[in-house]
């Protein structure tokens, strides 16, 4: 009953994952290291073609520790998705694959794997409503971050995306079942709640939807008492609506921080990407974002070489993320994904053309992350302690990791004493490549 989990990709992702470690540990399952493990579930990514080719060479290496003890492997969420029972023709191993509207019936799933030993099981098929899990936790506390999912799937189906297909079509959750799980996480210690899906913007707009809106949803957890931060992601622009802009306005603990994927900035690319909105629409959300919130903390995606993608589209995107400034962002280089329009699309950009252009935004993006985070030097931020820091101090110092409203990582000398879950004022002295340093005052020794 020992099993160990590997997960790739998003934060949706990292969310099934807890929940499943939860839902094992209740039934008397041990969540042990890998070179221990009995019993292992990988649950896949395939948005980008890089994660999944990591998941083969990481079912082959995990089948020689099966090999010695009598274990198996279940491989989850998109690439199983995709990829279906074939992984029981290439890699013996594996006894159950499951997608990601699968996941709810894993545990049980498990337990009858265990106890046949030439059984196999596929969890594949779509279900047409949000597959709720028992959110229990028993007599432990909970982490002091938590993910709280609010819906499956997505409808946007734009030219590059793999996600309709492997997450299915958009099923919102229960409004009451998302309040209760919250309220309970808190209760049990969680300061910071961050709210997931495909496009949290448009919860309760699919039949599944109870009647309450996105803006709605958020207001109702945010006068949760005794929740200290909340967070979202992600947020499809054409879906931002003003009542949740206004939203940052109006509560203190919904962070200042958004992922808003703009992913080009060239209308005619946006249109051929099937994304629904303009850079202009774009440029108006970011304004009306600073209007209301000045230290609004930005960050996106973007894609560059989409078929198509010429020199004058490549230089709107770079002059789009200079009058943006974004204070970070995530970019890569276009890849065909099983089954998405834009994989018949023939106009594709050479992948040495791609690399240049991504190098020279990513160097782009550089500058302005720098200038994000030297800007905090002689502030004072409140920062969520994670816990202690990696990073190496002096035998006469203790280092913490937290993070400010932002979400930027914050690295401090405090005291030795446990900080971990504390909301504590942190001066920032300097400012590194991708986070700061900074130091607490004597009071909190």
């Amino acid at each position: 009953m020992k099993f160990h989990i590997v997960t790739f990709g998003c934060q949706m992702n990292d969310a099934d994952s807890a929940w499943l470690e939860l839902a094992l540990t209740r039934r008397g399952w041990e969540h042990v290291p890998e070179e221990q493990a009995r019993v292992f579930v990988v649950n896949t990514c395939s948005v980008r073609e890089k994660p999944e080719h990591k998941v083969y060479s990481l079912l082959g290496r995990l089948k020689r520790y099966c090999e010695g003890r009598d274990g198996f492997i279940c491989v989850g969420g998109c690439v199983a998705q995709q990829v279906g029972q074939e992984f029981w023709r290439r890699f013996p191993r594996v006894r159950l694959v499951f997608g990601p509207d699968g996941l709810a019936s894993v545990p049980d799933s498990l337990e009858k794997l265990m106890a046949r030993p030439g059984l196999r099981i596929s969890l594949l098929d779509f279900a047409d409503s949000y597959q709720e899990r028992d959110f229990s936790r028993g007599p432990g506390k909970a982490p002091i971050q938590a993910y709280v999912s609010i819906m499956q799937g997505c409808d946007n189906f734009c030219a590059y995306c793999i996600v309709p297909y492997t997450r299915g079509r958009q099923k919102s959750r229960s409004s009451s079942n998302i309040l209760q799980e919250c309220s309970e996480l808190v209760q049990a210690g969680t300061r910071e709640i961050t709210l997931l899906g495909q496009n949290v913007n448009s919860y309760g707009l699919d039949g599944e939807g109870d009647g309450l809106s996105f803006a709605r949803l958020l207001e109702e957890i945010c006068k949760i008492p005794g929740v200290k931060r909340v967070r979202f992601t992600t947020s499809h622009p054409k879906d931002l609506a003003p009542e949740v802009i206004a939203a940052f306005e109006r509560f203190p603990n919904l962070c200042p921080a958004l992922h808003l994927p703009l992913q080009s900035g060239s209308n005619s690319v946006l249109k051929r990407m099937g994304r629904r909105y303009t850079k202009e629409k774009y440029l108006d959300l970011v304004n009306r974002l600073r209007q209301t919130r000045p230290d609004m903390v930005l960050s996106t995606d973007i894609i560059v070489g989409f078929p198509g993608e010429t020199e004058a589209d490549f230089s709107q995107t770079l002059d789009l993320v200079r009058k943006v400034a974004f204070d970070s962002s995530f970019s890569f280089k276009y890849s065909d994904r099983p089954g998405v329009r834009a994989a018949s699309f023939a106009d594709k950009v050479p992948e040495e053309i791609k690399g240049f252009r991504l190098d020279l935004l990513q160097r782009e993006q550089d500058v302005f992350t720098e200038r994000s985070l030297q800007n905090l030097v002689g502030s004072t931020r409140e920062c969520l302690v994670e816990g202690r820091s990696l990073k190496p101090g002096t035998p006469d110092e203790t280092l913490w990791k937290g993070r400010e409203p932002g979400g930027r990582i914050v690295n401090f000398s405090g005291p030795a004493r446990d900080l971990t879950g504390e909301l504590i004022p942190v001066t920032i002295t300097q400012a590194k490549k991708h986070s700061v340093f900074g130091e607490v005052g004597k009071s909190y020794d």
